[in-house]
């Protein structure tokens, strides 16, 4: 039989082996109907006497099976593992509809009588959870009211409980921001998948790359010429999405006006677009800038320089909805610096040293963005997601877990702590 501590040396990379649930759990999978009646599931995870549960989210990914919450309900939490309406769809991926989802969750557990509620937001969920509390900090009118594509979004009207704490684990900060990275900015032609500017090839001996898996080195002046690159190439999508979107609003506005049924066709008409290349961050390749104790790749593969050029990566198909919504830098509301300041509730912010997506300078900046007065930031050997970092080292996840158990545990304590502190 396979122990936990077995199963923590074995876990690695993106698949950690999850340590055993408790015998005495109870599951209870869960049907809810959001604000603005789509439908979502949950899964709620209790053990006896639990009166703290933390919820797990992430925007485009099954949280289901999160290594954590084994971790979680072995030491007398209760889990709740919320589903998004658009798990595993990056096309149809709009935040604000995710904040929803969310709201759907957390009045779930309100109503279930749990006496505190503590959100858990790994990687994009970090985001996703912060952008749900600065939204729930504000008065339904201050709310939210469209998307950036234009579509109207009634987050004002919707019941938004406010958590009592929050935890990020490796969060980046936004789809949109960590995507303007990762995105190749020596794609000259959107429609052809092999179109190259030379002079911006992160992956070209002649601008500093070395054969993987030897680490790079980019002179400062490619560095940052790369980077007014990335941001421009955004720039542009940006547009172009821009423009999709208002095609489909003037015509829903004209069907609005005349009742045209050709003009609600236009409006409907799907506009779908691919952005190729989006896993050529510098940073992934070049271990000395911003240095941690990250391997040599990316969250995609250990040849970021093969993968890029591959279907798996961030933001592949978009409609103008999931680009302005999720991928641009400058359109998201998901934003995680934008969000922070809101952020009043006792806050815990776990590093992973070993991450490929939330960098030293990128933890600094969003915890002292934070506005919680209780703030803690707290690094652990791990990767991105929870993996150990050396072999036959503990997981990131039980690490972080550790350091999760003693957080809580000084601010909400359970019952049986309680009765034997």
């Amino acid at each position: 039989m396979t122990t936990s501590a077995d199963h923590r040396k074995l876990g690695e990379g993106r698949y950690v082996i999850a340590s055993d649930i408790p015998p005495n759990t109870v599951t209870t999978v869960v049907e809810l109907s959001t604000h603005d009646r789509a439908t979502v599931s949950g899964v709620l995870r209790t053990v006896p006497g639990a009166n703290v549960v933390v919820t797990v989210m992430h925007p485009r990914q099954d949280s289901t099976h999160h290594p954590m919450i084994p971790e979680l309900l072995q030491r007398g939490y209760a889990v709740w593992t919320q589903g998004a309406r658009s798990v595993n769809n990056d096309l149809s991926l709009v935040h604000e509809q995710a904040v929803l989802d969310y709201a759907a969750g957390q009045v779930f557990l309100r109503d279930r009588g749990f006496d505190t509620v503590v959100c858990f937001g790994h990687s994009g969920g970090g985001t996703l959870s912060a952008f749900y509390v600065e939204q729930a900090s504000l008065r339904g009118s201050a709310r939210i009211a469209r998307t950036p594509a234009g579509r109207p979004v009634d987050l004002g009207g919707a019941s938004m409980p406010m958590p009592d704490a929050v935890i990020f684990m490796a969060p980046h900060p936004g789809q949109g921001k960590l995507l303007e990275r990762l995105i190749d900015p020596s794609v000259d032609d959107e429609s052809d998948p092999l179109a190259m500017d030379p002079t911006l090839n992160a992956f070209s001996n002649a601008n500093g790359f070395a054969d993987p898996p030897n680490s790079s080195t980019y002179s400062p002046e490619f560095v940052e010429r790369y980077r007014q690159a990335q941001a421009a190439r955004v720039r542009r999508i940006d547009e172009f999405a821009g423009e999709l979107a208002s095609t489909s609003r003037t015509a829903k506005a004209a069907f609005d006006a005349t009742g045209d049924v050709a003009e609600r066709r236009k409006s409907l008409a799907p506009r779908i677009f691919p952005v190729f290349r989006t896993d050529a961050d510098l940073r992934c390749v070049d271990l000395a800038i911003d240095a941690n104790d990250r391997p040599y790749g990316s969250l995609f593969g250990r040849r970021p320089d093969l993968t890029n050029y591959g279907l798996t990566g961030f933001a592949r198909l978009c409609t103008p909805e999931s680009w302005l919504s999720t991928w641009s830098a400058n359109t998201s509301n998901a934003s995680f610096l934008r969000c922070a300041p809101a952020v009043t509730i006792p806050s815990l912010f776990v590093e992973l040293t070993g991450d490929q997506a939330c960098f030293p300078a990128d933890a600094r900046a969003m915890v002292d963005a934070l506005g919680s007065d209780d703030k803690s930031h707290v690094r652990v050997r791990g990767r991105h997601f929870g993996g150990a970092i050396g072999d036959g080292e503990p997981t990131g996840i039980a690490l972080a877990a550790a350091q999760l158990h003693d957080w809580l545990a000084e601010r909400f304590p359970t019952h049986a702590e309680r009765e034997h502190p």
